[in-house]
């Protein structure tokens, strides 16, 4: 493992072999029986202590992840509180997370929310914390085992959370973390027929391997998947502020983002005003040390991040640049690129760096159009004065999750998740627990 930001060694870390993850299996299973049989109350109280490690940790968690991933200091301890803020939320559900009685004749039928059992949780390096809780914290709360494998790159995070779940006193081997490569600890838990469910998030590449492979089984998938997502700016719209949130809506994370607002799409006769007031807010994204509380960008995850982003950017380009350090790390440029064809790679597929493109529409009609151009659905955002036309370019886009004058997409309390090619299933929300259960419907008759 390379520290993004210098190059230099973190950590080795063991990969796990297939052996490695049919004994977690067993450990888990055997966990798992005894978790699922504890008393909701019992549950929730032991995932509120985990919260409260964690809380205690924050700190701790944010410095791992700095130097594992690159992110900027602010981010990563957002993204560690965000571990404490999901395993709150999850645990408050467990008492409620109740079936149903359904009116029949001759009887009375109810419904079970009962446990799936041992649940596989294959996390992405671009956000490793965040993204493992959202998996971990609600299957946990339903009453399943978790075995999470976190990216090649970025394990430390996981196995530290590890520990600190045994400190909370989750029961052992009930949340496991096996690092190792994808083909070969990934594919031993998705095949793995002691495991009842894969949540995956990464590449729609490897998404669709992975439901191939589950299919075989009828295994339960949850797949958030890659994006493309759409900025529509209409003329109606506050332009300066439209303007001013632009940048950090493809820069933030450095780009590694499924959300990140790579296409903006300006009506055209606000088109030039938009990139007079664009361009200096790029400009002045501070890149650079990770560690600086002024920074807001930090590194790509690796150099063959940092290659794959170059190859997107060609020398016939046009585009507005910021700056970005010299010297070792995997650093690249805020970059906006202008006059573009809408069916160009850099602005038809997902880059997933600090590249966004921007593109004039005529109208409702075309920016609804070009939104939809792509084989993915899973974020984006409109910016406009006009609350009907808000409600119309909302419902017309094909997306899972939008907002409106804002750039928020996630927020642990409301589901997320993707249309087309960018996934399958909702995470977070309201309704997360019940993605990790199985409904059971009992009749019982009281006729004599």
């Amino acid at each position: 493992m390379l520290n993004p930001a210098t190059e230099e060694t973190v950590a080795v870390v063991p990969a796990a072999t297939r052996d490695d993850v049919d004994a977690a299996v067993a450990r888990a299973a055997a966990a798992q029986r005894g978790w699922a049989a504890a008393a909701p109350a019992d549950r929730a109280r032991l995932l509120r202590r985990f919260a409260a490690v964690v809380d205690g940790h924050i700190e701790e968690l944010a410095q791992l992840e700095v130097r594992e991933a690159g992110h900027t200091i602010g981010n990563a301890r957002w993204e560690a509180g965000n571990v404490r803020d999901l395993l709150d939320f999850a645990a408050g559900g467990v008492e409620r997370l109740a079936g149903r009685q359904i009116p029949v004749a001759g009887g009375i039928d109810v419904t079970f929310l009962e446990p799936l059992g041992v649940i596989g949780v294959i996390a992405p390096w671009n956000f490793p914390m965040p993204i493992a809780a959202w998996g971990l914290a609600p299957a946990l709360a339903a009453g399943n085992a978790v075995i999470l494998k976190p990216a090649e790159t970025t394990p430390l995070t996981a196995l530290r959370l590890a520990e600190l779940a045994l400190e909370a006193g989750i029961p052992e081997h009930l949340f496991q973390v096996l690092p190792g490569r994808g083909d070969v600890a990934g594919d031993a838990l998705v095949e793995h027929p002691g495991v009842a469910k894969i949540v995956f998030t990464g590449s729609t590449r490897v998404g669709k391997q992975i439901m191939a492979k589950c299919a075989d089984r009828v295994k339960r998938v949850t797949l958030e998947l890659g994006g493309k997502s759409p900025n529509i700016v209409f003329a109606d719209a506050d332009l300066e502020a439209a303007a001013a949130a632009a940048p950090m809506a493809f820069l933030d994370n450095s780009g590694q983002d499924c959300c990140a607002r790579t296409r903006i799409l300006v009506q055209r006769s606000a088109y030039d005003r938009f990139l007079e007031l664009v361009a200096p807010g790029i400009a002045a994204v501070a890149v650079g040390d990770p560690l600086d509380e002024k920074t807001q960008m930090g590194p790509l995850i690796s150099r063959t991040q940092l290659d794959r982003v170059r190859s997107f950017v060609t020398d016939d380009l046009t585009a507005i640049r910021g700056t970005a350090p010299e010297g070792p790390g995997f650093w690249y440029p805020p970059t906006l690129v202008t006059d573009v064809d809408p069916t160009a790679p850099v602005a038809a597929e997902e880059v997933f760096g600090p590249v966004a493109v921007v593109l004039p529409f005529e109208d409702e009609e075309d920016a609804v159009r070009l939104a939809n151009a792509t084989e993915y659905g899973l974020s984006g955002s409109l910016w406009t004065r006009d609350i009907g036309r808000a409600l119309r370019v909302s419902r017309a886009v094909a997306a899972g999750n939008l907002s409106v004058n804002s750039h928020s997409s996630v927020r642990y309390w409301t589901p997320f998740g993707g249309y087309k090619q960018s996934g399958l299933g909702r995470e977070l929300g309201p309704d997360a627990l019940t993605a990790f259960t199985e409904t059971k419907n009992v009749f019982i008759s009281t006729e004599a």
